[in-house]
């Protein structure tokens, strides 16, 4: 088999003992039960992830942000010219983009990985060069990458995650970058959930009306060109066919988590994409999957729905880059540090509900 086939075949579903323990612990606990509403499940779900109670605290974090450019760009979807994706990795690089700030205010790293941007990159510290392509094809007259292509960017992705978990990461974030993403995003949405382009497709960076209709005829032309939806098609075919290096990377990334056992954060409307493509692989991948935060983007909501995810912050953000999915780490440590810290009614000495003494 190769890495993806045996990656796949390795996954197991969340460890219901250690979920049961975890939500035992919960009760126990000095606060009332169900008074951390969402953060409770989300600590019931990694204990399950880990096999124990309390799973392992998620840190330290890490972002990888996959890079990419796309062939569907010369479709005019976007004013922002193709440049701007190798542009912005140098910016990522020098540490002066917002998912630096970001991760230096949660104390996680930051690589970026060139999984296909169209500029030739100069080596740099904090670069990861696995680049499979200088960018995909045009999507509406042929596939986006080739079937070789899409399992190289996938096994990629699997390669990273397991070499930032060897490094001592234990908490794996989703990050982004490639002009006319979006574009792609709504094809991988609309091919894996059935929802038609209209629903799935939104502004990206923030384009004008005109604009936005072609965007929706493009995704439309795209998904026409390809058979999709189709009930047969094999989601590696729907990744070549509409995605980017990127989505099959980030795909790839999310499976390499599940596999580890290590929760992974996903960030927007790209990481909601591949996270879908992941889940058609192979569905128990997703019991790794933590939705950080809900994009602005009406295809990531469609997304989470289709994935049964639900976001942690809901702040209209559509930048991508990890930055919604950083916001929300503390959030998810939290959840896991409450299982570690917080003590027991016994063991603080405090009288439980049905001692009449708490109200």
């Amino acid at each position: 088999m190769n890495l993806i086939e045996e990656t796949v075949a390795a996954i197991a579903p969340l460890d219901e003992t250690a979920m049961r323990d975890a939500r035992d612990h919960q009760a126990r606990l000095t606060k009332p039960p169900g008074s951390l509403g969402v953060l409770e499940e989300l600590s019931v779900k990694l204990a399950g992830l880990a096999g124990r109670c309390p799973p392992p605290l998620p840190e330290p974090a890490a972002v990888a942000v996959f890079a990419a450019d796309h062939g569907v760009h010369a479709q005019g979807v976007t004013p922002w010219p193709q440049e701007v994706t190798a542009q912005m990795v140098a910016n990522f690089l020098a540490g002066g983009a917002v998912v630096n700030a970001f991760a230096a205010q949660v104390g996680a790293g930051v690589s970026v990985v060139d999984i296909g941007v169209a500029a030739d990159l100069e080596p740099a510290p904090g670069l990861l060069p696995r680049k499979i392509a200088h960018g995909t094809a045009d999507m509406t007259l042929g596939p986006a990458m080739t079937m070789d292509e899409t399992r190289r960017a996938v096994t990629t992705g699997i390669e990273v995650a397991h070499d930032l978990v060897a490094g001592g990461v234990r908490c794996l974030i989703t990050g982004d970058m490639g002009i006319a993403n979006t574009t792609a995003s709504a094809a991988l949405i609309a091919a894996f959930t059935g929802l038609p382009p209209e629903r799935v497709t939104g502004r990206g960076t923030g384009i004008d009306d005109a604009t936005h209709a072609r965007k929706v005829e493009i995704v439309r032309t795209a998904l026409a060109r390809h058979g999709l939806p189709g009930e047969d098609a094999a989601p590696l075919d729907v990744l070549a066919a509409v995605g980017g290096l990127e989505h099959a990377a980030i795909a790839g990334f999310v499976l390499g988590a599940a596999v580890l056992r290590v929760p992974v954060v996903l960030d927007g409307v790209i990481a909601g994409a591949a996270a879908l493509a992941a889940a058609a692989l192979c569905p128990d991948a997703i019991g790794a999957c933590v939705a950080g935060h809900r994009s602005a983007e009406p295809g990531h909501a469609a997304a989470l729905a289709a994935l049964g995810l639900r976001p942690l912050v809901d702040l209209e953000l559509r930048l991508g880059e990890g930055t919604g999915a950083l916001l929300a780490l503390p959030l998810v440590q939290g959840s896991v540090r409450v299982l570690h810290e917080v003590a027991t009614f016994d063991s603080a000495g405090v009288s439980g509900k049905d001692a009449g003494a708490r109200n």
